[in-house]
């Protein structure tokens, strides 16, 4: 944790005597991190001033200010609001790239992970259940997700059972499917909900994504 009665500056010089860095050392090092994170101009402010994104970086720049090989981040942007996020992303891809880091981090926001990783890991109930690139991983799920929001998805469900689409799950008035070449797919959905007296409120269709590769996986939602 920082020190919020310390400033910018003294938390990455205090951590960085813990590593024992001589003063030239820490002098240039924390230059180098502060303009990394673009806290130089209020690197002298007392941390408890800093903003909820601000001690995030903080607290980034502090973690390599030892140059480690390996760096551990969990959930580095946990209650960031989006620009926050996208900030700390651009710090995390920075220091991995300039700094030759290998960063390990665990995140439940599958967009973070597919933005930042090079290789991800689908871990549920502490077990590594598949791993590989983004890319890869979504590849294999390979068909398109239709998601339709209608009056009766339970028996939506059962119709589509008996075609060629898969269901994927059903929660409260939502039905998601998969299958390949979904727009082509979407008519025939909304003709058979017609002739059933199932009302459609909305349908919507796209790729599949790393929520889709874990919901394969683990045969639930995140944090479901």
């Amino acid at each position: 944790a920082l020190d919020t009665e310390l400033t910018g500056r003294e938390n990455l010089d205090f951590h960085a005597r813990m590593y024992g860095l001589s003063r030239k050392e820490r002098e240039e090092r924390i230059e180098y991190v502060l303009n990394l994170v673009d806290l130089v101009d209020r690197a002298d402010d007392l941390v408890r001033s800093y903003s909820g994104g601000m001690k995030r970086r903080l607290e980034i720049a502090r973690s390599f200010m030892h140059s480690p090989e390996v760096l551990f981040l969990d959930e580095p942007t946990l209650g960031l609001d989006a620009r926050a996020r996208f900030t700390v992303w651009n710090y995390i891809k920075r220091l991995n790239k300039e700094e030759g880091i290998t960063i390990f981090l665990t995140t439940h926001y599958m967009e973070e992970a597919d933005k930042l990783s090079d290789r991800v890991a689908i871990i549920n109930n502490g077990k590594i259940l598949v791993m590989g690139k983004p890319k890869e991983l979504k590849n294999r799920i390979g068909k398109d997700v239709i998601s339709i929001m209608c009056s009766h998805p339970e028996k939506l469900r059962e119709i589509v059972e008996r075609t060629d689409l898969n269901v994927v799950r059903t929660t409260n008035n939502l039905l998601v499917v998969s299958v390949n070449h979904g727009e082509e797919k979407i008519p025939m959905i909304v003709e058979v909900a017609n002739e059933n007296g199932i009302r459609i409120e909305s349908i919507s269709l796209h790729k599949p994504n790393l929520d889709d590769v874990f919901l394969h996986y683990t045969g639930r939602k995140l944090g479901g």
